[in-house]
């Protein structure tokens, strides 16, 4: 049985800050590969600098290239909107019953946990696997307190990663050559499409 973690994001883009962590934990952890989920546009939401789903999910493609411990995910695009980490948990547990699912997500992620739909049922069918991220307090809730009691949580001492898609898209958007903070494969696309630079 494969255990496969589930990091989910927009990745609009990836980055290497992105890529720094999932590296980090297919190595440092018996995590043996990691999908990285791509999450839909909410159509509820205003759309914004958001990519259309599929540039987001090819940009994932042409970041991990063809490692075999990393894997792009676009299971939320065929699920009803707005995606709940829940259901989309429940359909590739039915879908892949031969992995063991986990969760992958940043230490402010975690303390948000007690907004998330049916979060003590979610705690009970996965581990979660958490990085650092940095000034992250964790607020007074009850519900929060009572589903980390309950959570099987492994902190990882993954590098702090200050990179973010705002940041890069804003540098983009001001001119800047940001080529460094993202791989060359997703740079060169970002730079074909002029992504971002309105």
């Amino acid at each position: 049985m494969k255990k496969i973690g589930l990091y989910f994001g927009s990745f609009n883009p990836i980055h290497n800050g992105h890529l720094a962590i999932v590296g980090y934990m297919t190595e440092y952890t018996d995590l043996n590969e990691i999908w990285l989920v791509v999450s839909p546009h909410n159509p509820l939401k205003e759309k914004g600098t958001l990519l259309a789903d599929h540039q987001r999910l090819h940009m994932v493609d042409l970041a991990i290239g063809d490692n075999p411990k990393l894997k792009a995910c676009d299971i939320e695009f065929k699920l009803p909107v707005p995606s709940y980490t829940i259901e989309t948990l429940t359909y590739l547990k039915e879908k892949h019953p031969e992995n063991e699912f986990a969760l992958v997500m940043g230490e402010d992620n975690l303390y948000t946990l007690h907004k998330w739909k049916n979060a003590l049922e979610l705690i009970a069918k996965c581990k979660i696997y958490v990085y650092p991220r940095q000034d992250v307090e964790k607020p007074s809730h009850p519900l929060l307190d009572q589903i980390l009691d309950k959570a099987d949580i492994q902190f990882v001492k993954a590098p702090l990663m200050e990179i973010s898609g705002t940041f890069i898209r804003k540098g983009i958007k001001e001119g800047k050559d940001l080529s460094y903070f993202v791989p060359p494969a997703v740079w060169r696309y970002i730079r074909e499409m002029h992504f971002y630079e309105k």
